[in-house]
């Protein structure tokens, strides 16, 4: 949910991952697909399984520049292959035991989440099964409950895996996270907290016990701001803190600056965002001390507090009036506005420039925020500079104009593109690193803002967005 990005399309035990997209598990079986006719269900399984590692290897090896679209590419094949085998598979007759199973993880990759529930039903009606398979079939029948919203299905399973063995930590993280999402989802927050309560124990189990990999960081990060997500949309604000400070204290324990730096920083805008900033600084500051203590390398600390430095403006102007963009000497398509002039609105300011790729990610976004938001009270500013380079060449301000109005047609970026003169601006808001975005309420007052992108960053901004817009 917030942090990482994982390559490796793993989850639960088998090395399984499922989302909420179906791929038609009925596809018309090519003449092609007579090569697999005799393969086993498992040699099904196990060739579509392997699809994303084998492909990513082949692109390493053929220097293949790796992708979001090349990453989706790929995910979008391996679907397609799994939801192959799966319609070939469930033509042979008499299926049973262990092509049953193999035959729901199929539909698994495939998302299929209803043939996936229906194989592994039926694995689980067997006779003789193995116990770590049941386990695994438990698990991911729990997980489609949640992510249908049948809760008498997910907490049934869930219960009936937890009365059997073997207990693997990273399944029962799963079973309780997707519950505990479906429920925040249905607005029963109460109902949520005891599962995300127990998702955040068993991912630090995980990581604790199993050693520091991404996978097992991204766990627990989701799931510890599960937990404080929890918290703090009831108003249980000390909750809401100790489940960073937690956060904080486990990242100590296995030595991850990103992380250690990323719940530092939650806990202090947390506090800004409940009115508590003069004890949200006062944690930035003691977040410097503490950072020596307990992270355990020389370059660990220095790293943190420099991530943390970094951030020293931009937690100081939180909370604060915005200041006005200076030094602006284009204003396109609309009118040249202060930000006064801007009250009553909500403004997103997205510092950006043309070189910056991550700054492309927010892009498609930004254009639907600004179509579909707009006359909720959304303002988008892109609020770039002259940089003397478009598309490789020097250009002088009149060219560099005309090549920022030919990229936004080309993006169909229809919000107002601010072009300043120098860094003034940028310095203002601390946005010398890009992207830098930073959300204004309707009485003129900071109350988002971040540099740099992770894999939530959008989302984060979205959530914040309709949060503003909502307050009148």
């Amino acid at each position: 949910m917030r942090f990482g990005i994982l390559l490796i399309i793993l989850v639960f035990a088998s090395g399984l991952h499922a989302q909420s997209r179906r791929v038609n598990s009925n596809p018309t079986i090519s003449p092609a697909a007579s090569s697999v006719i005799d393969l086993t269900v498992k040699q099904m399984f196990d060739e579509a399984n392997t699809y994303n590692k084998i492909k990513f290897a082949e692109y390493e090896t053929r220097k293949v520049p790796y992708s979001e679209r090349l990453r989706l590419q790929t995910e979008r094949e391996q679907k397609q292959m799994a939801a192959k085998y799966a319609a070939i598979a469930a033509t042979r007759k008499d299926l049973a035991g262990e092509e049953l199973y193999h035959l729901g993880l199929l539909h698994w990759i495939a998302e299929n989440l209803d043939g996936t529930s229906d194989a592994l039903r039926k694995y689980l009606a067997a006779s003789d099964i193995a116990a770590d398979k049941a386990q695994t079939a438990r698990s991911i029948i729990a997980v489609i409950g949640a992510k249908q919203r049948k809760f008498d299905q997910a907490l049934k399973f869930l219960a009936e895996y937890s009365k059997s063995q073997p207990i693997k930590a990273s399944e029962r993280t799963r079973m309780e996270s997707e519950i505990a999402k479906a429920y925040i989802a249905e607005k029963k927050i109460s109902e949520a907290t005891p599962h995300a309560t127990e998702a955040y124990r068993f991912a630090k189990t995980v990581l604790l016990d199993g050693g520091m990999t991404q996978r097992g960081l991204d766990e627990v990060l989701d799931t510890g701001m599960l937990l404080h997500e929890c918290h703090k949309s009831v108003g249980s604000i000390k909750e809401a803190d100790d489940a960073l400070e937690d956060l904080r204290k486990t990242a100590a324990a296995v030595g991850s600056v990103s992380l250690y730096f990323y719940a530092a920083d939650k806990l202090i805008t947390h506090r800004v965002e409940t009115g508590r900033k003069p004890l949200a600084l006062e944690t930035y500051l003691t977040s410097l001390i503490q950072a020596v203590k307990d992270l355990p390398t020389k370059p660990a600390q220095d790293e943190a507090i420099r991530l943390l430095k970094k951030r020293e403006k931009q937690y100081k102007l939180l909370g604060e009036t915005a200041p006005e963009l200076t030094n602006i000497d284009q204003w396109f398509p609309g009118k040249p506005r202060t930000l006064q002039d801007l009250r009553g609105k909500v403004v997103l300011l997205d510092f950006w420039a043309t070189w910056c790729g991550p700054c492309f990610d927010a892009f498609p976004s930004l254009a639907e925020w600004h179509r579909d938001l707009t006359a909720d009270g959304l303002v988008i500013l892109g609020v770039t500079r002259y940089y003397g380079r478009g598309d490789g060449f020097d250009l002088d301000n009149a060219n560099e104009i005309l090549f920022l109005k030919s990229f936004k047609a080309k993006y169909d970026l229809l919000y107002d593109f601010v072009v300043a003169k120098n860094q003034t601006s940028q310095q203002a808001y601390a946005a010398t690193g890009l992207p830098t975005a930073v959300l204004i309420d309707r009485k003129g007052v900071i109350r988002y803002i971040e540099s740099g992108t992770n894999p939530t960053r959008v989302e984060e901004m979205r959530e914040m967005v309709l949060k503003l817009l909502a307050e009148k």
